[in-house]
């Protein structure tokens, strides 16, 4: 109760100190609005874009949108506010399908776990929010709180942003992952009795404890289930990262998942542990860095979809004392493959799977690059894997809606749907990296960004 409280206090203060600060708090509330799009790209799978065009918002959903620069009084709502974008190129607001809102990227990040509280988690968290909203991103899937049993500081998070309290992305929230004990999922790296009181509950040994892992997080408020039977990409070659769970382990969690109406997502960056997560059944597959003809017929077969996360690979420096990062464990650079190999066979099992028609949601793993950047992700896909500025789009649009479980809802600028709708200067389909720079940013209807 204590920390509950606290985290509340907590969020209450830096929502205070965020409404005296610019762009930190709506412009204005949901109305009736008529944008003016120079271009406007409203459904980006297509790759088309129309030129002139008029969205009719009402509330929070678009009502209309027609060829022209309509005015209010044509489309039937005089005296409603006008956004003139008629020199930007709009399009529907990004979607991030791996993030860590409540963690941020830190030089004594293995300190900060055990120092900081839930309610530090929380207004830290608020800020990260707000960044990765204003950088153009109106939904986000976070994919754990963070390591150990004290994870309710995303929830207040998710929630405190759905009742309109905080600044921040929509979010969709799996608060841990789903792992076994001295995996990746696990607090490793402390003494004993730290690592014992911090463990999750999350982390299972066998079907039925796997089972209730998932019941757990279900209860906890879970919108869906991360599962994570693989060790990170840097990890020490030693310590069985490929594979960490039994089959029948990652059948019992995606079993038990679907039968509570949950998505299960798994980071798998070991080829062994990726084969076995897709034979379980998972709907998707985080960062994917090893993939095969095999692992990418499974993908095929089964219609998942991959979230490669490339921008990880930015984050691939060395610490001081020869640590290197993502792991859960200390891990020395002797004993982990060196981090350029890391990276280049991530690019190369991307393009492999990109060009043998794998379908790609887009996720940054943001908290390890700094919220805010998640833009960045667009010129990785683009460089390294080969696909066009259109095709990068749509996995941050219409292919993340489905993939997150909200087509119809968000995604594409059409009548009906939620009015998350954002602009740039110049048209990303020339230089997809003007991305990096949103100039207007609209999320249910409300302006929380505006750049004259």
């Amino acid at each position: 109760m204590r920390i509950r409280l606290l985290v509340s206090c907590g969020i209450a203060v830096l929502v205070a100190a965020l409404s005296s600060g610019a762009g930190a708090e709506p412009v204005n509330g949901p109305a009736a609005r008529v944008i003016h799009a120079g271009e406007l790209m409203a459904a980006p799978a297509s790759g088309k874009t129309v030129r002139s065009a008029t969205v009719l918002v009402v509330g929070d959903r678009v009502s209309k949108v027609v060829a022209g620069y309509q005015s209010a009084e044509a489309l039937g709502v005089p005296g409603a506010e006008v956004v003139d974008l008629r020199s930007a190129f709009v399009l529907p607001g990004l979607i991030d399908a791996h993030v860590h809102l409540t963690s941020t990227p830190s030089a004594t990040f293995q300190l900060d776990r055990v120092v900081y509280s839930d309610a530090h988690r929380a207004v830290w968290g608020a800020a990260n929010a707000r960044q990765t909203l204003l950088a153009g991103f109106t939904t986000v899937r976070d994919t754990a709180g963070y390591r150990g049993d004290s994870f309710d500081s995303v929830f207040a998070l998710r929630d405190g942003i759905a009742a309109g309290k905080i600044p921040g992305p929509r979010m969709l929230v799996a608060g841990q992952g789903v792992g076994s004990l001295a995996s990746q999922g696990d607090f490793l790296g402390y003494r004993q009795e730290v690592m014992d009181l911090f463990e999750s509950r999350s982390m299972c040994s066998g079907p039925h404890d796997c089972r209730d892992a998932v019941r757990y997080l279900v209860k906890r408020g879970a919108d869906f289930i991360k599962l994570v039977p693989t060790g990170w990409a840097t990890g020490a070659s030693g310590e069985g990262d490929q594979l960490h769970m039994f089959q029948d382990e990652l059948d019992a969690v995606v079993q038990t998942a679907h039968k509570f109406g949950r998505k299960v997502t798994a980071h798998a960056t070991g080829l062994e542990g990726i084969k076995a997560a897709l034979r379980a059944g998972v709907d998707s597959i985080e960062h994917g860095r090893v993939l095969d003809d095999e692992a990418i017929a499974l993908f095929l077969d089964r219609d998942v979809y991959l979230v490669p996360t490339l921008m990880v690979t930015k984050s691939f420096t060395r610490h001081r004392d020869g640590r290197v990062p993502g792991s859960a464990r200390n891990v020395t650079g002797d004993q982990a493959p060196p981090l350029s190999q890391v990276a280049e066979q991530w690019f190369a099992s991307s393009r492999a799977a990109y060009e043998a028609g794998v379908k790609f949601a887009f996720g940054t793993d943001s908290a390890i690059s700094p919220h805010g950047n998640n833009a960045e992700e667009f010129e990785l896909l683009v460089d390294k894997m080969g696909m066009t500025p259109a095709e990068a789009i749509a996995t941050a649009t219409e292919n993340g809606a489905d993939h997150v479980g909200l087509a119809g809802v968000i995604g594409r600028i059409e009548p009906g749907m939620m009015a998350d709708i954002i602009a740039v200067a110049e048209s990303p389909l020339e230089d997809v990296s003007v991305l990096e720079n949103v100039i207007f940013v609209m999320k249910s209807g409300v302006i929380y960004k505006q750049q004259p």
